[in-house]
């Protein structure tokens, strides 16, 4: 579920798109071919760097076996 926060800027988010008048700023207008390309190559390795984070921090770690020679006294099954 999600938090109460983000449902209630969901909410809010179409009743301030309603409120901006448009041509309200000068030069505005739709991104050229080369930006859009470049936002959404910047997105794509954004997004496969925080893959490899993650990945890299959830893999397991390689540990050296635990030692089964030693004697343990009072544990069953051990000793």
């Amino acid at each position: 579920m999600a938090p109460s926060g983000v449902m209630l800027l969901l909410l809010l988010l179409p009743v301030a798109a309603a409120g901006v008048t448009p041509g309200s700023c000068s030069g505005c207008g739709p991104l050229s071919l080369p930006i859009l390309a470049g936002l959404m190559a910047a997105d794509v390795v954004v997004s496969l760097l925080i893959v490899a984070v993650v990945f890299v921090c959830a893999c397991p770690r390689h540990r050296p076996p635990l030692e089964d020679d030693k004697v343990y006294i009072n544990m069953l099954g051990r000793g």
